[in-house]
């Protein structure tokens, strides 16, 4: 009876702290919701450290890339985290943060097989970035360039995130394969005869498509928790077809901790980055590479923010985010606190709308992820074992559900269709949600100069747009 008493008291705490059945939600749902969204971002407990640690594998410093890689994967928990946590208990809302696939790929083999720099000073670019975003966000001019982005691209960008996650899942599912004539391809799923050929990912595109069966059914049914029910069970089938690996078990915690306080815990190296004979050029180097990582996470996070609350209807009576300003901040002080671990560019997740689209409305379900993130320290070798296939169908089906708002674009005037389109088209094709919004402001501002409608430019449009294209021309990042 205590027990139960306990157990209400804490459910209604959570109820009037988050508001739950002000948005039309309940615990359960929440919590359901939480746990989809960790297990379909998961994988980058895996994925990052190895990207960021492979540059030192290819530079042949094999002892340096285990070291970094145990570290990375203690700072990547740390910093998801910190990240999820103030996104739940601050802007009390469903989005999880960790650090980004594509920024943590330039952080790796751009800024630091490319250009040299080392991870400890890698960290301070990413460190100072942090700093950027906050004092950006603090003084409102993040919330001022939300509100610049033009309306023809606000509604490409739901869409476009759609198109995005759908390549992600279709890609990690070895359902979409490298191409050379093509550029990318359906794999062949006739090679299952050909012993040569790695039958592994005909059977991993084959559960991923038996998965996303099963999660379209059981929501066609109504059933609660499809996406996640489709992801437990498409990983108990993928046992006997040698998809799901039981054997990934690493559970030397103490050497990734000692790597992590070795490598990566508090380890900026602010004297070796700015250490250079040609101290002014290095210093551009550094504020172009600072305003790249800020430029791309900015966009992404907005991107994300302003497409999976607008699918999930969680827009004020403005047509804004509610909590954008928290949300925004909570990414900001991420950044700069992951750095801090060791962790690259902590960024809101795409993935979220994995969890948005099982009913999470508030920040209970960012908790439940929060609280995953931390334990993933611990439990990583089970949750290793969930397979990509089965986690990209939840992305596929997200992407469906998102692509259904390309309804709003307005098709009908061409300097507002075309850079719509670009925006949609951009994301999942360069593989980066910045890339499309930056290419659909650019390219807007160019139409409506050259068609005599500079008025409908609004002037830190313009000046965003310019920022992109110096920065295209100056530094790459994807």
């Amino acid at each position: 009876m205590k027990k139960d008493n306990i157990a209400k008291k804490q459910q209604g705490f959570f109820e009037r702290y988050f508001e739950l059945a002000k948005y039309g939600t309940n615990v359960k749902t929440e919590i359901l919701a939480g746990i989809t969204t960790f297990i379909t971002v998961a994988y980058i407990l895996i994925i990052i450290p190895l990207t960021v640690s492979e540059p030192f594998v290819i530079m042949g410093n094999e002892p340096l890339a285990n070291q970094i890689s145990n570290g990375v994967f203690i700072a990547t928990c740390i910093g998801a985290f910190i990240g999820t946590m103030l996104v739940a208990l601050y802007a009390k809302l469903p989005f999880a943060q960790a650090p980004g696939m594509g920024l943590s790929a330039f952080f790796a083999y751009t800024v630091i097989l490319a250009m040299g720099y080392t991870y400890s000073q890698a960290l301070v670019i990413v460190f100072l970035s942090g700093a950027l975003f906050i004092i950006i966000t603090a003084i409102g001019l993040r919330e001022a360039i939300i509100r610049a982005i033009p309306d023809s691209i606000k509604a490409a960008m739901t869409p476009g995130i759609g198109l995005f996650i759908s390549i992600i899942g279709l890609k990690s599912a070895n359902i979409v394969v490298d191409n050379p004539a093509t550029l990318v391809s359906m794999i062949d799923f006739s090679q299952w005869r050909n012993p040569e050929f790695d039958t592994s990912l005909i059977m991993s595109a084959s559960l991923a498509l038996l998965c996303l069966i099963i999660i379209g059914v059981l929501n066609a049914k109504k059933v609660k928790g499809a996406i996640l029910i489709g992801i437990v069970v498409s990983t108990i089938i993928g046992i006997p077809m040698g998809v799901t690996h039981l054997d990934t078990f690493d559970l030397n915690l103490a050497v990734k901790f000692n790597d992590f306080f070795k490598v990566s815990f508090m380890d900026l190296d602010f004297a070796g980055l700015f250490a250079s004979e040609n101290l002014a050029n290095n210093i551009f180097t550094v504020f172009m590479l600072v305003l790249s990582f800020s430029l791309v996470n900015m966009f992404d996070s907005l991107g994300t923010l302003l497409g999976a609350a607008k699918q999930a209807k969680m827009m004020d009576e403005k047509g804004e985010v509610r909590n954008m300003k928290q949300a925004l901040m909570s990414d900001a002080i991420s950044t700069l606190t992951g750095a801090l671990v060791g962790s690259p560019t902590v960024t809101t997740l795409v993935e979220s709308s994995a969890g948005i689209a099982e009913g999470g409305r508030t920040g209970l379900t960012a908790l439940t992820t929060a609280i995953l993130f931390l334990a993933a320290i611990i439990f990583a070798p089970f949750v290793s074992i969930i397979p990509a296939a089965a986690t990209a169908p939840a992305l596929i089906y997200v992407g469906v559900l998102m692509l259904s708002n390309i309804k709003d674009v307005d098709f009908d005037d061409i300097t507002n269709a075309i850079p719509a389109f670009i925006t949609i088209t951009f994301m999942p094709f360069t593989y980066s949600i910045a890339n499309g919004i930056a290419m659909g402001l650019i390219s807007f501002c160019l139409l409506k100069v050259f068609t005599g409608k500079t008025k409908e430019i609004k002037p830190l449009t313009a000046i965003v747009s310019i920022v992109f294209a110096l920065r295209y021309f100056l530094i790459t990042l994807g």
